[in-house]
């Protein structure tokens, strides 16, 4: 029997001590002819002939099967005991995503349907266990392959990777696990921090509250292990917002701040009381970071900062979409911290929530993007709109995330410069993400095309230090300049208004060294030539006088892409050392004070 992998804790940012994970073997079962409905296999008593390592897809290698076809039904099953000591309390069973919709039963009970590819679900499965047996759990994960308003990102439509996109994944591809907890327990909690005042907002969500329940909620802030303020209060209502100071800010010492360069951290744990008893004990941490424009200029806790993005795909040669295990999510923080960068943009993929836990912990600045589809709809329109919603409630904790891009290159409004309807689906997604979290910039739409936006980004792949010194010279040239895409900066009505600037992609220097055969956007065939050309397309953003940050394509080769400047087994292409010097040294940025 293969063993179990990533057995990591899978939400580090709302921790419980009771839980237990599902991810391993898995018996597992196509359903091309679609009869799996037809002849209940939901009701756990059929044995699939197949074996998958749960959580990677089938298209992966690291499942034991690594089938790229189509193969757009499938089931998965699997016994379970549930852990002694739990008795008497409510099981949740949690799924961090499944690629596209899911069904799933516990003996035969229906107990929670979900669509969405990227985001997680839950059921309270207490009343479907069987008392002291085992347990049958039955996955029925169906996508659509060839649907293009479904959000999907880089997963290709076609049999075979090409070009941009990539391997499709399909089914569960996140930890799939359980916890116990009373009936009535924090259900999510909301952490806004004030850096200008040194509080912390918290809005708590309780579920099984009653107003005849003495409740209250205590909280206690630590900071390395020395305690800073402890609040207790009385819970009114299922939601509860307090604000509490953090004891340390007072008088001339400030509160510690969150930054790449010194990423710290404060712990926090909740406790739930219930007639005095506690009854939910949840650990977390936050950290104080303010990221903001003023006059003009890009802010990361009241200074200006510049953004030393890299473009980082989230895909691996054995996993796909699956990171292998939670040292390898960690390696890539560290592999883009060694090389320069203070932050990536995470590319047409909502991340696995160990990477962002790793980004707040080591420092590195994330802009959280959405996998986007490739045709507008109605349909489309509720699908992403109600993802994108799931995303931001479930990554709002993390300090590390700067930054939402809900689209990218207009995948979806593909007509947003005449099209009425697409336009006002951009302005939309701005004002709807601003609505839902205020303390985040809001990109919206990536490198052309904006309507409403907070940051000005741009994609240009040109090669040329001339050119590039030239089109980045002044702010008008920057938005206005002619570039290979043709397309406007601005469409709608909209125009600049003096927001940050950001070359958002650019470079994607092609370099081959490894057995993998692909493309890039210009090409290096040494290890010198590589430097040089790099040194062409990143100075000129260093030395601009209005260029506020860029993010250079790409982190790692990835299928058939080599502009890489890893390797897609994660080995530098030239020495790091070098890369660092290019991108975090010799040439600074001006300060724009």
């Amino acid at each position: 029997m293969m063993q179990p992998m990533r057995t990591e804790y899978p939400r580090p940012q709302f921790a419980r001590s009771d839980w237990a994970h599902l991810n391993g073997a898995w018996e597992f079962e196509y359903d091309d002819d679609r009869i799996g409905r037809q002849q209940k296999w939901h009701k756990g008593e059929k044995t699939f002939s197949r074996t998958i390592q749960v959580p990677f897809s089938f298209e992966s290698k690291l499942s034991g099967i690594g089938e790229p076809d189509f193969h757009d039904t499938v089931w998965y099953r699997r016994s379970f005991a549930v852990p002694e000591g739990w008795a008497d309390r409510r099981v949740i069973l949690h799924f961090g995503a499944v690629d596209y919709k899911a069904n799933v039963w516990v003996n035969g009970d229906h107990v929670v349907s979900h669509e969405g590819g990227h985001t997680p679900f839950f059921a309270d499965i207490t009343e479907a266990l069987l008392p002291g047996g085992t347990n049958v759990v039955v996955v029925l994960a169906e996508d659509y392959s060839l649907d293009l308003s479904l959000p999907r990102g880089k997963q290709y439509w076609q049999p075979k990777s090409k070009g941009i996109f990539y391997t499709r994944t399909t089914g569960i591809w996140q930890t799939v696990w359980m916890e116990t907890v009373h009936a009535v327990h924090l259900e999510k909690v909301r952490m806004t921090p004030d850096i200008d005042n040194g509080s912390i907002e918290i809005q708590s969500s309780v579920t099984g509250y009653s107003p005849q329940d003495d409740l209250k909620l205590k909280v206690e802030v630590s900071f390395k292990g020395n305690s800073v303020t402890e609040d207790v209060y009385s819970v009114r209502e299922s939601g509860e917002s307090r604000t509490v100071v953090l004891s340390h800010y007072q008088g001339f010492r400030r509160c510690h701040l969150w930054t790449p360069e010194q990423p710290n951290l404060y712990d926090i744990k909740f406790t739930l009381l219930k007639n005095g008893q506690p009854v939910d004990e949840v650990t977390s941490y936050f950290g104080m970071r303010k990221i903001s424009v003023e006059d003009g200029k890009l802010m990361l806790n009241n200074r200006f900062y510049y953004m030393r993005l890299v473009l980082d795909q989230g895909y691996y040669p054995d996993g796909n979409l699956t990171p292998p295990s939670d040292e390898a999510i960690r390696r890539d923080v560290e592999l883009t911290k060694e090389m320069g960068f203070n932050g990536a943009r995470k590319h047409q993929k909502m991340e696995d929530p160990r990477y962002h836990y790793w980004c707040d912990r080591l420092g590195l600045l994330v802009w959280g993007e959405a996998a986007n589809a490739y045709q507008y709809s109605a349909e489309y329109v509720n699908r992403f709109t109600k993802e994108w919603q799931e995303v931001i409630e479930r990554d709002y904790n993390h300090p590390c995330i700067v930054a939402w891009v809900p689209l990218n290159e207009s995948w979806g409004v593909v007509n947003i410069k005449d099209d009425a309807f697409q336009q006002q689906h951009a302005l939309a997604m701005y004002h709807l993400t601003r609505s839902l979290d205020r303390t985040r910039l809001v990109v919206s739409n990536d490198g052309w095309e904006h309507m409403k936006t907070d940051l000005c980004t741009i994609h240009d792949y040109e090669a040329s230090r001339s050119v590039l010194e030239e089109r980045y010279r002044s702010a008008e040239s920057s938005v206005n300049g002619l570039r290979s895409h043709s397309k406007p900066t601005f469409v709608g009505g909209m125009q600049y208004e003096g927001q940050p600037i950001l070359v958002s992609e650019f470079g994607g220097i092609s370099f081959k060294k490894s057995d993998w055969e692909g493309w890039g956007y210009s090409d290096a065939d040494s290890d010198e030539d590589f430097i040089l050309k790099l040194k062409a397309v990143i100075e000129p953003m260093l030395s601009s006088p209005v260029i506020q940050g860029f993010c250079y394509t790409q982190l790692t080769d990835v299928e058939q892409e080599i502009n890489g400047l890893l390797t897609y087994d994660r080995e530098p292409k030239v020495p790091i050392k070098q890369m660092k010097e290019i991108i975090a040294g010799k040439c600074s940025p001006r300060s724009f004070g």
